[in-house]
């Protein structure tokens, strides 16, 4: 057999495609498989210590309680009650050791108007009790703060807060390694290239590295989603700030009032939300950028705790299924069922995951013949599993001969630039 085509075609052909090339390497990398949070909590910026996640976990541990334990709150959430066994000492557990996995510093809804010489008060505060806490081992994993948007009554208030709070932490000499910092009110690209003009402005300043502060973008304006042009800006955002942009989160509230619903049916499950949230979806498909999807604001206390807590081990299962692996918390009293609700699906999904990864190295065997692409989501979502607790690491090694190493493998084959 000889090949007919002369290196000269194949060097035209290379010449055509190399603006694709580079940008499926620039734009579309796939994730890196760095942990990502099941929850972003949200609290007020004068209202955070450092103590916080430990008095949230209390708080979470003692509403569980009342409800007559983690086993039986996730039976009465529509947990199957052998999964709901298998699940209560994972969450206890992670309820002690870790009950917040990402927790925003709110300066934006959750603050409001203060004033300026309170807001610059509480930013300053706010960094100094990040440091400590990070210092002290107290922080969670994820640590940040939303500021007020980029729109123009609230633009210099929000970016001389973000200074303030960052110039803090950095003359503390703590710069939390997962600092997340959240752009909230989004309506057009060019707030997006604004906010990456800001952090490059910050890194020079400081003298750290180009691409160390990255940011969320909250999806919370239709005008993000639909332009006047007839296109969906929210596509662009990966071309206009790479490598910039750690995440998408969907904004339930706002959203769903611009575009005219109710306050009544304001909620993660309506059709405008699902509109939303797939244009999120397809927009940053391969580009790394995570997905985080909003916040219930039904909280399961007093005598509608029983209903609060369906609804949100409900929402959060829901979320998942439709690839949204992360959500918003309000509530210590929402993290029982966050972690219920997120456990048992991946332990739900995991005997199949597993016994089909099992098979990943003999494609001659098993009743499935899995392609790379489906080898690495089933890697990915065993991954996150044990990333967030409710697999064990050992239990995959046992279960598919595959270890920690191996399985990132699997999970995180990314486009490199040749």
């Amino acid at each position: 057999m000889r090949a007919v085509l002369p290196a000269v075609v194949l060097a035209a052909i290379d010449a055509r495609l190399a603006s694709t090339d580079r940008l499926l390497a620039a734009v579309y990398p796939g994730d890196d498989g760095t942990r990502q949070p099941v929850h972003t909590v949200y609290v007020p910026a004068d209202r955070y210590t450092p103590e916080l996640p430990i008095q949230w976990g209390r708080a979470a541990r003692q509403a569980a309680a009342a409800a007559g334990g983690v086993e039986a709150l996730a039976v009465d959430v529509g947990i199957a009650p052998e999964v709901a066994a298998a699940v209560a000492p994972l969450v206890e557990q992670k309820l002690a050791r870790e009950p917040i996995e990402d927790l925003r510093v709110d300066f934006e809804d959750g603050y409001g108007d203060r004033g300026d010489h309170l807001e610059d008060a509480d930013a300053v505060r706010a960094a100094k009790r990040v440091a400590a806490a990070t210092g002290a081992n107290f922080a969670p994993p994820f640590i940040g703060i939303r500021f007020k948007s980029f729109e123009a009554p609230t633009r210099a208030r929000g970016i001389r807060t973000l200074d303030l709070f960052l110039t803090t932490l950095m003359d503390q000499g703590v710069l939390p390694d997962g600092l997340m910092l959240t752009l909230p009110k989004v309506s057009t690209v060019a707030q997006v290239e604004a906010m990456v003009d800001a952090v490059e402005a910050l890194e020079r300043a400081h003298g750290l590295p180009h691409g160390r502060l990255r940011f969320e973008v909250q999806v919370e304006t239709p005008q993000l989603v639909l332009g006047a042009d007839g296109v969906a800006p929210v596509a662009r955002l990966a071309i206009a700030a790479p490598g910039r942009i750690a995440g998408l989160h969907y904004g339930t509230y706002d959203y769903s009032a611009a575009v005219g619903i109710a306050a009544p049916y304001q909620s993660l499950d309506h059709p405008a939300a699902d509109h939303a949230k797939n244009v999120m979806q397809v927009a940053v498909a391969g580009t790394g950028i995570r997905l985080s999807d909003g916040s219930t604001n039904v909280l399961p206390v007093g005598d509608r705790a029983p209903e609060g807590w369906r609804l949100h081990a409900r929402l959060v299962r829901r979320s998942l299924e439709r690839g949204f692996p992360q959500g918003w918390d309000l509530h210590p009293a929402q993290l029982p069922t966050r972690f219920i609700a997120t456990y048992a699906y991946y332990r739900d999904g995991y005997p199949e995951a597993s016994a089909r990864l099992r098979h990943v190295h003999d494609r001659t065997s098993g009743a499935v013949l899995d392609e790379p692409a489906t080898v690495r989501a089933l890697a990915g979502f065993v991954r996150r599993g044990v990333q967030c607790g409710a697999i064990t690491a050992a239990e995959v090694a046992a279960d598919t001969g595959i270890d920690e190493r191996a399985l990132a493998a699997l999970a995180t084959q990314r486009r490199t630039t040749t």
